[in-house]
Order: structure tokens, then sequence, then C-alpha cells
């Protein structure tokens, strides 16, 4: 009998999660074990892909995107990424937003007026877990720029937040073959607040490497200081 009921309740919970892995359904799903009903939370993939990334809202808003996913879920400042895209829209090139995106420029003005120094410093990938301390790193991908967060490293995978994907991992060698600029966006003060290759996020992150999934072209000018490995 208890082995029937642990079968009937198995069955259903993997029919709540073949629901939510489609992105089809996200909610509380009724079970039956043949003695009583449940509720079973369920969460699609592609929601759990963002729940510690903020999605772009915008296809050329990958750049504060990717600046409110750092202070949220990275340095513990919750921000939203209206928020961010408004200020830093104010401030900036608003025609030349438009057409590329915004630039690591935007970002560093953005974060500095919040009290965080950031810069983009010429360095190999090692040295952010070296470190410890998380980055916004533009990809190129077949023409494509964007923004993405570097989360973690583990082995010849590296964890990225993507706005516009979410949460994914991809291999260290196509990785570095996209990171054309060679450049490290990052947050050079309050780094004992930085969180890096958090477990929650490798636990949300697909086991194998997926392709990116870039909109359009986000930048196509980068223009920030190269500095030499001893200023990180």
């Amino acid at each position: 009998m208890m082995q029937r009921r642990a079968h009937r309740l198995a069955a259903s919970i993997g029919l709540a999660c073949v629901l939510g892995a489609t992105g089809a359904f996200a909610g509380n799903v009724p079970v039956n074990d043949g003695t009583g009903d449940y509720a079973v939370r369920v969460t699609s993939l592609k929601e759990a892909r963002f729940a510690t990334v903020i999605r772009q809202r915008y296809d050329f808003s990958c750049g504060s995107a990717a600046v409110a996913t750092l202070l949220t879920h990275h340095f513990g400042r919750p921000v939203r990424e209206a928020d961010v895209f408004a200020e830093m829209y104010a401030t900036g090139d608003q025609a030349r937003i438009r057409k590329l995106g915004f630039s690591l420029l935007d970002m560093r003005r953005y974060l500095q007026a919040h009290g965080f120094r950031a810069d983009g410093f010429a360095l190999p990938l090692d040295k952010l877990a070296e470190e410890g301390v998380p980055a916004i790193v533009l990809l190129n991908d077949r023409g494509y720029r964007h923004f993405v967060v570097v989360k973690g490293m583990r082995g010849n995978r590296v964890l990225v937040g993507d706005p516009a994907a979410g949460l994914r991992t991809i291999r260290r060698d196509r990785f570095e073959k996209l990171w054309e600029s060679r450049v490290l966006f990052v947050v050079h003060n309050q780094r004992q607040l930085a969180q890096f290759n958090n477990p929650r996020d490798w636990r949300i992150a697909p086991a194998g490497p997926l392709e990116l999934s870039i909109q359009r072209d986000g930048l196509q000018h980068v223009v920030m200081p190269r500095r030499g490995p001893g200023d990180v």
C-alpha cells in the first residue's frame, strides 16, 4: 500500500516537473497519492533561470540589467533594472544608447554615483576566481555584442547571468572565443560584500553548455581604461 502511494505521488510530481520544465506552467500543481490531495509548488525552468538574474526590458538594455544583477545578487544592494536604466539613460548619450546600448562608461558613472568604484581591467579570467569577485563582460557571438555577468567558475565551465536568457553555463574554451575584448569590468571597492561562485546559482544552472541567445547588437564601441594586474 505504502509503495503504491509513493509511486502515485512520484508520478504526479514527475508530471509537475515536466510541466514546469516546458515553461508552460509555474505555480501550484495538485497531486494525489491515493489517500489525499497535495499541492506541489512548481517553478518553470525559464523562471528558475532568472532567480538571480535581472531580465533586460529592452533589446538595448542588457547593460542596465547587468548592473542591476551585479548590485542585487552579488553586492546585496537590491535595485530595479528600470531604475538603473532611467538614471543611466538620463545621464548618457541617448541617441547612441538607443542605437548601440549602454557602454561601460555609462555603467561606471552609475556605480560611482552609488558608492561603487568600478573599472575595466585587461586581466585573465582566472583572476576572478583568484580574487572571488564577479565581473561584467562583453561577449561577441557572431557579431552580436552582449553584456553578461560572470557569476562563477568551476573546472571548464563559466557561470554567467545573461540578461536575455537567464542563468547559464558556457564551456571555458567557447567563452574565451566569445570574450574578444578581454576586459573584466569589476567593482574594486566594497569587495567584502562581493559574492562569487554561489552554490545556489550552480544548483539552478544547466549542467551542460548552452549557446548564447542574444537579441541584437548591444554595443560596438566600448572605451574603458585597460590596466595592469596590480590594479585589481
